[in-house]
């Protein structure tokens, strides 16, 4: 599971499919056969946000509102129809499944039952849900995870080349995660099945499932059509290539978040970047979502430097695979 693509290869790849993003609109456009829509993740919009966001071109929003009663949910829908716009998933974040403490957990699974509910009355297919994180003791540098798994249990056995005695720690934890993430998920699976939402896992530098394999192991080990993966492209970029993630994940990929990020020149570490500004080579990942058949949804997550209106052309080069 080792990336055989070098981190500086990657950058130089990578730099010069982004550099000059804006120009790249004059290249000849890819023969595509999927259509993508385009989204921004937003909090519960008014007329005049509905507006602004129909006049830049998107189709949609993800909307960070999941605490809320189906009845101020089904309002929301209406009102985003009623303009032409779609809320195609809902925001739920972080939950401890792998707490100590049963008591949160029951919580955060009651909490994700009630945005599964908001979610169907949003009209909204998918619910993003992170599971769980873990810290506190040491674990491997992004580029130095190197993870070997059980493929039946999704438990590691090491996660760097050489002597692992140092991440033992983390190494345990992460498999209690693993096996507490999959009890809750699973007691959720028959809500998510009643409201007709997806349950769309997402690692958001958790210190979980930070490789494509094991995430992708874990994903699918639910064989549910109910819980699939939302795969932010930004957020992986410092553990692995985007293009590697697509690959693993497959046909499990609910939702897609646009992000990007500029690693820094010998690979190691980074920052955020406007997306078309950082390393993501973003033509390949276009056509590595078009050979899974994706006709889904590219949400932006981020760039709020950027104006609505310039996150709504820059978004157009992407679906267009420029």
């Amino acid at each position: 599971m080792q990336n055989t693509i070098t981190r500086r290869t990657f950058i130089a790849t990578s730099t010069a499919a982004t550099v000059g993003a804006l120009s790249r609109a004059q290249e000849d456009t890819p023969t595509l056969k999927t259509t993508l829509k385009k989204a921004l993740v937003l909090g519960r919009q008014n007329e005049k946000g509905l507006e602004q966001l129909k006049t830049a071109g998107f189709d949609g929003y993800e909307c960070g509102d999941w605490n809320v009663a189906p009845d101020a949910a089904a309002q929301a829908r209406k009102l985003a129809q009623s303009h032409g716009i779609e809320i195609h998933s809902v925001m739920r974040g972080w939950c401890q499944f792998n707490s100590g403490d049963q008591t949160k957990v029951d919580a955060d699974i009651a909490s994700v039952e009630k945005a599964l509910r908001a979610s169907q009355a949003y009209g909204a297919g998918a619910l993003l849900v992170v599971p769980c994180r873990t810290g506190g003791m040491p674990i491997p540098q992004p580029w130095e995870f190197d993870i070997e798994m059980d493929a039946k249990t999704c438990h590691i056995t090491r996660v760097v080349d050489g002597d692992n005695s140092k991440f033992q720690k983390y190494i345990d934890v992460h498999n209690q995660s693993t096996d507490a993430s999959r009890k809750a998920v699973e007691r959720l699976i028959p809500v998510a099945k009643e409201a007709g939402v997806v349950i769309a896992l997402e690692n958001v530098w958790n210190n979980l499932w930070v490789k494509p394999e094991p995430f992708a192991a874990f994903v699918k080990s639910f064989d549910s059509e109910w819980v699939k993966a939302y795969f932010d492209i930004g957020n992986h970029v410092k553990y692995a290539l985007p293009e590697e993630w697509i690959r693993a994940l497959g046909k499990s990929i609910a939702r897609c978040h646009v992000k990007d990020f500029r690693l820094n020149e010998n690979g190691q570490g980074g920052k955020w970047a406007d997306i078309r500004d950082g390393s993501v080579n973003w033509p390949l990942v276009r056509r590595e979502l078009d050979a899974l058949d994706y006709n889904g949804w590219l949400t932006i997550e981020g760039s709020g430097g950027l104006s609505m209106d310039e996150r709504g052309k820059r978004l157009d080069l992407i679906c267009a695979g420029k």
